[in-house]
């Protein structure tokens, strides 16, 4: 009788240990609350940590731009167009030399200058890198890179970008050559050039890198459309059905064509509207082959870009920015009196 009583109170506290299957999915339901609270704020965290990072960077490009200027007394031009005294039916703009490639001496990580030799054009005749500087174009910066991105190569023959120098407003049909920002061809833009004040004027901002696709629709903050003419027109750049002829936005950070090391003002921050480029296929060898852009400053942080002013200062702008104060960020005699957004 002992026994059987020992035995029922033992079952008793079994049943009162256990859970019941109520009580189990409550549990469930419980933890898959505090994940689903816990999975956005670990996302934003790494977001924040990205964004941050890439703001950084940006900074290390300024303090270099800072250090060129303080050196040569100008900052580094946007791109390179001259002569090639051994080839001279060499195109002009094929030097192409990007401001990055000039501030390469003035990071921490010099190897990629040390290799590069910026005498000689980019491209040969041929239209592919010279061999001076097959492998030397191929070198990864880091700092060159948004941690936010997809952080690899887009092209085979070069090392990517994610950084771009401010051309202006885009006005002139998106010229490269003496626009109303900071870098051009051949450009040399003291500070005493920019008058409408260094705190108010955009030294460079970023950009995705380009994922082109053959699926329609195209996608505007990877891909781009192309005209085989310049300058550029809202006519021109709607009414053509090219996209991503050659080679991916941000394909090469020694390279100064607006697919690359140059962007401008003309659309504000990841704008819908598809960044269009061309090119001017006439006018001698000074002018040839001349790379036309409308290129708008592009991200994947939350609603906007990382901006560098050229007083060295960063400021986060986002994508509703008004547009005249977009603009008047961009060009550096402007005239206007409103601080960076």
């Amino acid at each position: 009788m002992a026994y059987m009583t020992h035995n029922a109170v033992s079952t008793d506290r079994s049943r009162r240990l256990a859970f019941s299957l109520v009580e189990l999915l409550v549990v469930i339901a419980i933890i898959a609350i505090l994940v689903g609270l816990l999975i956005p704020a670990v996302q934003a965290s790494r977001a924040a940590t990205a964004r941050n990072s890439c703001a950084n960077n940006l900074r290390q490009i300024g303090l270099a731009a800072h250090n060129h200027q303080a050196t040569l007394g100008y900052f580094p031009h946007g791109s390179v167009a001259k002569q090639y005294d051994p080839q001279p039916f060499t195109a002009w703009t094929f030097y192409r030399w990007s401001a990055l490639a000039s501030l390469t001496p003035y990071l921490e990580n010099t190897a990629a200058y040390n290799a590069l030799d910026l005498t000689v054009p980019l491209y040969a005749n041929s239209f592919g890198v010279r061999p001076e500087n097959i492998e030397a174009v191929k070198i990864f910066v880091p700092e060159f890179l948004c941690p936010s991105d997809i952080g690899r190569a887009v092209s085979e023959d070069f090392a990517p970008t994610n950084y771009t120098m401010c051309a202006g407003s885009g006005a002139g049909g998106g010229t490269p050559r003496d626009t109303d920002g900071v870098f051009f061809i051949n450009s040399r833009t003291t500070p005493a050039k920019i008058t409408d004040g260094l705190s108010k004027t955009a030294l460079a901002s970023e950009s995705l890198l380009g994922q082109p696709q053959s699926a329609i629709p195209h996608d505007p903050q990877t891909e781009y459309k192309f005209a085989f003419s310049a300058p550029l027109t809202d006519t021109l750049c709607d009414g053509t059905a090219q996209w991503n002829v050659s080679d991916p936005r941000g394909f090469a950070w020694v390279n100064g064509e607006y697919r690359c090391g140059l962007y401008n003002h003309r659309e504000t921050p990841n704008s819908a509207v598809p960044d269009c480029m061309g090119v001017q296929i006439s006018g001698g060898v000074k002018f040839i082959f001349t790379p036309y852009g409308w290129r708008a400053a592009r991200s994947n942080h939350n609603s906007g870009v990382n901006v560098l002013l050229a007083d060295g200062s960063l400021r986060f702008v986002g994508d509703d920015v008004e547009r005249s104060l977009w603009k008047d960020l961009a060009t550096i005699a402007g005239s206007e009196t409103s601080g960076a957004p």
